[in-house]
């Protein structure tokens, strides 16, 4: 089944997404995280979807405004491509090749949950940022609590998935890795999701003999493709994931998994890497990115005029007297 979170006549509603594009609202559902918090996963999300196609039918997808699908209290933002490490990696520092550090666990960071947005909105370019870019991922939700998981009980704990775009400044995340810890306000703008939550059983056709979803990713910008990729080609299974994520802590309903931005061009930064330009040059004001993964959707967001950073002193070298 497809979920949408979605606005219509100033009320916030969730419904199951037909076929046809037909909205049929969920009765008393006004957020999906919280439907999917008060169930106890998948069979009792479906439980619920069935039950509504029972009702009468509410307005079609295109007469709405699609919300973010989810409001997460965490989401973790996993770096799980070879050829996106290489190709990015080359870019922000100039490095070749992929750390062997990488291998050894699913490496993720947390970004910021207050800032996502859905399907449609516009996206600021980032305060002092001049060089924007997208990223193309799949991300996996929680449907069930769970800690210290095996990537077998993991799959149980999986709702479902959704487009993620992990919206980067480039030039703010390259000059404050520097020091030493993750990305802040190089990723601190934006995170678009949706257009819908698909339930995990959706795609179980797609799934291979290694346990991957072999899904096609297509990203574009102003209507011309500029990369292209199989979600297959990550190096670890979202099962996989979400057991690393629960270990020796917990994940909760409604948590974001991000699978990491695709390779083939699934962001500009690593195209830059592998051409030693900026080619396709960095977003700016007016410019459109669409990405398509097969059996999720498109998700469509149009980059607008930031704002203008606030002034801030630089950090005091100080004379370190003592008491």
């Amino acid at each position: 089944m497809r979920f949408a979170a979605y606005q219509h006549q100033q009320q916030h509603s969730v419904a199951v997404v037909a076929d046809d594009g037909t909205l049929y609202p969920v009765p008393d559902a006004h957020s999906l995280t919280e439907l999917i918090t008060s169930g106890d996963g998948l069979a009792a999300l479906l439980r619920t979807g069935a039950a509504s196609f029972g009702a009468p039918p509410g307005p079609h997808v295109s007469r709405v405004r699609l919300l973010p699908p989810l409001q997460p209290s965490s989401v973790r933002d996993f770096v799980t491509f070879e050829e996106h490490v290489e190709g990015v990696r080359r870019s922000v520092d100039g490095a070749a090749g992929v750390p062997e550090e990488w291998y050894a666990a699913p490496a993720f960071y947390f970004t910021n949950p207050h800032a996502v947005h859905g399907p449609g909105d516009d996206i600021p370019v980032p305060p002092g940022s001049a060089v924007l870019d997208f990223e193309l991922e799949v991300a996996a939700v929680i449907g069930r609590e769970g800690r210290d998981l095996t990537p077998e009980q993991a799959r149980d704990h999986i709702i479902g998935y959704t487009v993620l775009n992990d919206w980067s400044a480039r030039d703010l995340q390259s000059a404050e890795m520097k020091v030493g810890l993750g990305p802040c306000k190089g990723k601190d703008t934006a995170t678009t999701l949706g257009p819908y939550l698909v339930t995990a059983d959706e795609l179980e056709p797609y799934r291979d003999d290694d346990g991957f979803l072999r899904l096609a990713l297509t990203a574009e910008v102003n209507g011309e493709v500029v990369g292209t990729d199989l979600l297959s080609n990550m190096s670890w299974t979202f099962e996989e994931m979400a057991a690393y994520a629960s270990r020796g802590t917990r994940v909760v309903p409604g948590d974001v998994l991000g699978s990491g931005t695709c390779g083939n061009g699934g962001c500009l930064a690593e195209l830059w890497g592998r051409r030693g330009e900026q080619t396709p040059p960095p977003l700016k004001p007016g410019d459109t990115v669409s990405l398509t993964v097969e059996g999720l959707g498109t998700l469509t967001n149009t980059v607008v005029p930031g704002t203008a950073p606030v002034p801030l002193p630089t950090g005091r070298r100080r004379t370190r007297e003592r008491p």
